[in-house]
C-alpha cells in the first residue's frame, strides 16, 4: 500500500508522500508555502534541492499568488483605488506573490492502493499591506507511480472582490541540461524591460523543438496549448494544466543543472497590464491544476 507521513526535518515541517514500490516520492514543505521540495517518479529524480541554491533566492516550486512574477514598483490600481506592495526584488518590484513563505496546515490525507494524497491549507485573515484582502488557499498533491497532480483552490473570504493571477515555480533537474529540449506551441512572446517588467507582446513563433543548449533564459511565452514537454537524454516529462489561457516562464540559473519551467495564468506586471488578470468575488472560489507526468 502507498502511504503518507508527516515528520520534522531541520526544524521545518514536511509531508512525505511515497508509493508502495519506494521508487516514487514527493516531499512537501509546510513552512515554505507548501512547496514541492523533492520529486522522484519511478526512480527518476525530477525535482531536487541544490546545495547553495537557497530557497530565499530561488523560490523553487513555490506557489505564486496573488500574482505571478513581478509587479512594477509594487504599485497597482484596482477598482479606482491605489495599492502598494512591499518590494522584495532588489527593492525595485514586488516578486512572486505573498504565500511563498507561509505555513500551511494538513487538513486531509488519503491512502489508496494506486495513489496517496494530501491537502494542505493556509488562511489569510489579516489585511496585508498592498493586498488587504482575506482569502484561503488549499493545495492538494496527489502522487501516482509516474505522476504528481497539484490542485490549487483559492477562496475569497472577504467582503470585497480582489484581483489575482496564479503560478507555479518548479525547477527541474538534469545532468544533461545543454542536451535537453522543450516542446510547446507558442506564437507570441513577452518583451521585458531591464527589470523584467512586461513592455509588450511580440509575435515570435517557437521552433518545434526548443533547444536549451548553453543559452540563458528568463523568458515568457503565451502558449497555444495546455502541454509542455521537457525531454532530456535520461527521461521525459510532460506538464499539463486544465486552464484554457496559459503562459510559460522559463528561467535557467547560471551554472546549475536546473531549469525553471513555470506555468502561469498571468504574466509580469499583470495587476497593471491586465494580461491574464482575473477577479474573484466574495465567497467565490477558483481552482487550477498542474500535472507532471513521467513519459519515460
Amino acid at each position: 500500500m502507498p502511504y503518507s507521513q508527516i515528520h520534522i526535518d531541520d526544524n521545518l515541517s514536511f509531508v512525505t508522500l511515497q508509493h508502495h514500490n519506494n521508487s516514487t516520492l514527493a516531499k512537501i514543505s509546510l513552512n515554505e508555502g507548501g512547496r514541492l521540495k523533492e520529486l522522484i517518479l519511478n526512480n527518476k529524480t525530477v525535482i531536487k534541492e541544490i546545495e547553495g541554491f537557497k530557497y530565499s533566492k530561488s523560490y523553487a516550486s513555490s506557489i505564486l499568488f496573488p500574482f505571478a512574477s513581478r509587479i512594477e514598483n509594487g504599485k497597482y490600481t484596482f477598482n479606482n483605488k491605489e495599492y502598494e506592495l512591499d518590494c522584495n526584488d532588489s527593492n525595485k518590484n514586488a516578486l512572486h506573490g505573498l504565500i511563498y513563505n507561509k505555513t500551511f496546515k494538513v487538513v486531509k490525507v488519503i491512502e489508496n492502493p494506486n495513489f496517496s494524497s494530501v491537502t494542505i491549507n493556509y488562511k489569510e485573515n489579516q489585511k496585508i499591506k498592498g493586498f488587504p484582502f482575506k482569502y484561503s488557499i488549499a493545495l492538494t498533491y496527489t502522487l501516482y507511480e509516474d505522476e504528481i497532480a497539484l490542485s490549487v483552490t483559492i477562496r475569497n473570504i472577504d467582503k470585497t472582490s480582489f484581483p489575482f493571477t496564479l503560478g507555479w515555480h518548479p525547477y527541474f533537474i538534469t545532468d544533461a541540461l545543454s542536451k535537453s529540449i522543450l516542446k510547446f506551441k507558442s506564437d507570441q512572446k513577452i518583451k521585458f524591460n531591464n527589470n523584467l517588467i512586461t513592455q509588450k507582446v511580440i509575435d515570435e513563433k517557437t521552433e518545434k523543438e526548443f533547444k536549451i543548449e548553453n543559452k540563458q533564459f528568463d523568458d515568457c511565452f503565451i502558449l497555444n496549448t495546455d502541454t509542455v514537454e521537457f525531454i532530456t537524454p535520461n527521461h521525459q516529462i510532460e506538464i499539463t494544466t486544465n486552464q484554457l489561457e496559459n503562459y510559460l516562464q522559463l528561467y535557467t540559473p547560471k551554472d546549475l543543472p536546473l531549469i525553471a519551467i513555470e506555468p502561469m495564468t498571468g504574466i509580469s506586471n499583470s495587476f497593471n497590464n491586465k494580461i491574464g488578470l482575473q477577479t474573484l468575488a466574495p465567497n467565490q472560489s477558483h481552482s487550477v491544476s498542474w500535472n507532471v507526468k513521467l513519459k519515460h
